[in-house]
Parts: structure tokens; sequence; C-alpha cells
């Protein structure tokens, strides 16, 4: 494998950088003025994100829609993002990040603790938590049925074709357009996108993390003319590949994924968690609505 690690180069992000990226002081948005772009998909404002009012089979069917609506059309993709508990607390430090995510057209709730604080406290509560990694799954049934092909970047080059071997086992008729490792070079990017491009898949899933995906999405999400949809996708491909394991389903349920992935990595995430919680519910009591 390359030794090359995924883009976080200053100068290239300066050379790529536009003026709506910059940092700038926090309002939060008005809850009744924000809606999805997808038709009727309405948001709650949840630690200053709007997060879309949208169940996991309800966005699995939006996406296919989405898709299959923007064949032809050439049309700028449809971004779709994600936010958990760390996400929040990292948009309250970091105004740029914060500015990053709400140039999203769509932005998905993550974590079970936001969907719970949403149902204590807010007037229009948030469904239910859309994982990425079960829409992935949600997508992928309905995308075998219509057509509508994937491309996946992200991950180890290991991680991304064990990823795509997965997927073709378990939707033998899905089609994935290509696949790309996220281990690339600044000067190595106009290659990666003209290899998306010539692809055409219906839906691109940019598994490079939090906030490197976000930069690289919005830094080519008008070069990427004609997907139907761009969604972040964080370590995902690390879980679809089987490097990482799922919590069992009782736990997903109860909102104790979290637990789970603790006991797993307590070294890591416990410091995450300690640092990030307190930043998260503090942004979540005072950004909500």
């Amino acid at each position: 494998m390359s030794n090359l690690k995924p883009i976080n180069n200053p100068e290239h992000e300066r050379r790529h950088a536009t003026s709506h990226v910059r940092p700038a002081p926090y309002r939060a948005p008005v809850q009744d003025e924000i809606h999805s772009d997808i038709p009727g998909w309405p948001t709650t404002i949840l630690g200053g994100l709007p997060i879309a009012r949208a169940g996991l089979e309800e966005s699995a069917q939006g996406f296919v829609d989405h898709a299959l609506a923007a064949r032809g059309r050439r049309a700028r993709p449809l971004y779709s993002t994600s936010a958990n508990g760390q996400v929040i607390a990292m948009c309250a430090k970091d105004p740029a990040l914060m500015a990053l995510m709400l140039q999203a057209d769509q932005i998905h709730a993550d974590g079970m603790p936001m969907v719970m604080f949403s149902k204590l406290y807010s007037t229009k509560p948030v469904l239910e938590r859309v994982a990425t990694t079960d829409l992935i799954h949600a997508v992928a049934r309905k995308a075998e049925e219509a057509g509508v092909s994937f491309y996946f970047l992200g991950g180890t080059e290991e991680v991304n074709a064990k990823a795509v071997d997965a997927m073709h086992k378990a939707y033998p008729r899905l089609t994935i357009a290509g696949r790309r490792n996220g281990y690339f070079t600044p000067e190595q990017e106009d290659e990666v996108i003209a290899d998306i491009v010539r692809a055409r898949p219906d839906i691109l899933w940019v598994g490079l993390g939090v906030p490197l995906e976000q930069k690289f999405v919005l830094r080519n999400l008008d070069r990427l003319s004609g997907i139907g949809i761009v969604k972040t996708a964080g370590g995902l491909f690390d879980f679809v590949s089987g490097k990482n394991r799922r919590a069992p389903q009782w736990m997903q349920r109860a909102g104790l994924e979290w637990a789970f992935r603790l006991w797993l990595e307590p070294r890591r995430l416990a410091i995450r968690y300690l640092l990030t919680n307190p930043i998260a519910l503090q942004a979540l009591i005072r950004h909500s609505q």
C-alpha cells in the first residue's frame, strides 16, 4: 500500500479555498426557513445544525429517487453529510467547520443522543437516527432494484477493496461503478475527480474523515456535475469491509452503540468522549430549537 496520506495540505487548501468557507461568527439558522434540498424534508436545529427530519427508509428512497431524477441533467450533485456529538463539539469550537457543515444540502443525525435530545426538548423532533452504516444498506437494497450505481472513495486500499467485495456479496445486482482509496496527494486530486466523472456513478460515498471529506466535497462539487448525490461517510468503509464491528442491535436501538465502541477502544475513545461530550451537550442546549 502507498505511504501517501489523505489530503491535509494547507497550501493545497489555500489554493482551492473560496470565500464562502471562511470562518464567520455563528448565528443559528431559523428552523422554519430551513428545509432539505429533497422536497418534503424539513429540518430541526440541533447544536446549530439543520438536521433532516427523515427516517432511514425515507432517506434511502429519497436518495434513489433523486439519483434517478438527476441522470442526464448535468446538475450540481446534492451534497448530504452527517453529524453526531463529536461533529457538534467540533463545530462549536471551530467556526470554519461550522461554515463547511452549513453548506451541505442535507445533514442526517448519526447519533442517538441527538435524536433523544430532540425528542425531549424540541417541538419538532428528529424521527430517528440515520447512521451512514445503516443508510448504505438501506440505499443498496433499493438501488439494486432501481439500477442506481455507487462509487466508493476512501479508506486504505485493502479496506476499500474489501468494502466493495462485501457489498457485491450482500447485493449481487448492485452496480459499483468505481472505487478509489483515500490516500492521494494534492497533485493527484484532479486525477481522482476525473476517474469519478468517467465512472458516472449515481451516488458517490466519500469516506475521508471529518473535516477532510467536507473540504474535499466543497472544493469539487461543481466539477462532479451529473452525479446525483455525494454523501460523506466518515469511517463507513471500515465497517462495511468488516474491519470494525457494529454494536449488537439491542445496543443500537437503546442508543448505546457509543458504549460498545468504548468497550472496544477504551484508550482512544474515553479521552475523546470526556473532551467532546460536555461541549456537544452545551451546544445542544444553547443552539437547538
